[in-house]
């Protein structure tokens, strides 16, 4: 991929309405003078991110759920390591789930090196599994270089042809991320640099309190690492007036367990409200709750073409009937389902009417909706969508379209979502989550 021309240089002091926004919960606003680039799997993003971290000056951030051991994973491995070498400040976050059987493997590639590597809720330990809000895990897949350069998307440090459950595959698995400059990227950077810290903070926090009273050196770095944690929270992108009302707008929606816990559904509710020509979605998980699927109900009945892009081949079986205990609900209602059938499907994707498009980490289910840190890139631009329609076109044709009645009702229906809604509440519960989803 052909690096963009570089841009203005960012503001990192942000308006104070922007900040207000964020605190209150609020998805960003929206950010003009963009540049969004849609890239299709691992073989693109992964040659992009290793080109950008191999002319990084100052810093890489990287957070990502999945960081595994094969060739892929390696050469970027390899790039950080040498960045590091070079005396770039290299920051990486991983999910103690999501990486647990690689950790090892990973911390010597990079740890040696000088990586700053640190594990969201790390599960070295078997008590580990027993603390609370382990449920609760980092799903966002995020790089900044230089804060000039951001890479958001649903694509994890594993090669496109390699499962983690099934093993090698002859087809890539189906999945997107995007290359951003402009104003947005402070926000991008602001995400990776929060969870970074926040993940550091939980890791250490502990044991800087435990060495307090052995030296002032221990209390010094845990003052440091609170500082830093403030300072990551609060930088916000001012950029200019005049960029605001430039294209490419758009905007940053995570989701936290914080101030955003539903910032992600709500971007995507309100865009389905408004739709009134078409709402296309890909999604590997798919389980709404009511008001999601009451959006796109609703908007199927007003005369959009609303098409769901699931699961042919699954991977989880509990995610595949979680999905297909809802088909007769969509169907009967003249939404529209395919499966994809080629391989593995991992997108998180959605564009709505002309000019509206997401790209993210963010599935459409309880883990991503209710418990997960998530982040997706929301685009107002009309050539972007059409680039992503493109694609999500090229999906459904090799697609097969579920019809009515190929999931009719009766005993084993009624039993199977009875199924699923009980394992979603008592998952929630756990998770420390009440009420009916």
């Amino acid at each position: 991929m052909a690096s963009p021309p570089p841009p203005p240089p960012l503001a990192l002091a942000g308006t104070a309405a922007r900040l207000k926004a964020w605190r209150s919960g609020e998805p960003l606003g929206w950010l003009g003078g963009n540049q969004v680039h849609l890239l299709r799997g691992g073989d693109t993003l992964f040659p992009a991110m290793i080109e950008a971290i191999a002319q990084a000056r100052d810093s890489v951030w990287l957070a990502t759920y999945i960081f595994h051991d094969d060739p892929q994973a390696q050469q970027l491995a390899e790039a950080l390591a040498a960045a590091a070498r070079r005396g770039v400040a290299v920051k990486v976050v991983v999910d103690g789930f999501g990486t647990n059987r690689t950790l090892d493997q990973v911390q010597a590639w990079l740890l040696e090196a000088g990586v700053a590597l640190t594990v969201f809720r790390p599960l070295t330990r078997w008590w580990n599994w027993l603390q609370p809000g382990q449920l609760r895990r980092l799903h966002q897949k995020l790089c900044v270089v230089d804060d000039a350069l951001g890479f958001v998307g649903g694509i994890n440090v594993i090669g496109d042809r390699l499962d983690m459950n099934h093993g090698p595959t002859e087809e890539p698995r189906l999945d997107f991320a995007v290359a951003v400059r402009g104003p947005l990227v402070a926000d991008i950077s602001q995400a990776t640099r929060s969870v970074w810290t926040r993940a550091a903070m939980g890791q250490q926090w502990r044991q800087e309190v435990q060495a307090v009273w052995r030296g002032a050196e221990p209390l010094k770095a845990a003052r440091e690492l609170w500082r830093e944690w403030r300072r990551s929270s609060r930088q916000r992108t001012a950029g200019q007036a005049a960029e605001a009302q430039q294209p490419m707008r758009a905007a940053l929606v995570v989701r936290d367990n914080l101030r955003q816990r539903r910032s992600i559904e709500r971007a995507y509710i309100e865009a389905i409200q408004s739709a009134r020509t078409r709402v296309d979605l890909v999604t590997p998980y798919f389980y709404p709750g009511q008001n999601f699927r009451r959006a796109l109900i609703a908007a199927a009945r007003r005369g959009a073409q609303v098409r769901l892009i699931l699961q042919g081949k699954v991977d989880y079986r509990i995610a595949g009937l979680a999905a297909r205990v809802l088909y007769n609900e969509l169907l009967a209602e003249g939404v529209e389902i395919y499966e994809y059938m080629p391989a593995f499907l991992h997108a998180k994707v959605a564009v709505v009417d002309e000019a509206w498009a997401t790209v993210g980490s963010s599935n459409i289910d309880p883990l991503s909706l209710l418990l997960n840190l998530e982040a997706n890139v929301v685009v107002q631009d009309a050539e972007f969508a059409r680039e992503v329609a493109a694609e999500l076109a090229q999906a459904r044709a090799a697609s097969q379209q579920v019809l009515p009645g190929s999931y009719a009702p009766g005993p084993a229906a009624v039993l199977g979502r009875a199924l699923v809604a009980w394992v979603a509440h008592w998952y929630l519960r756990m998770a420390g989550l009440s009420g009916r989803y």
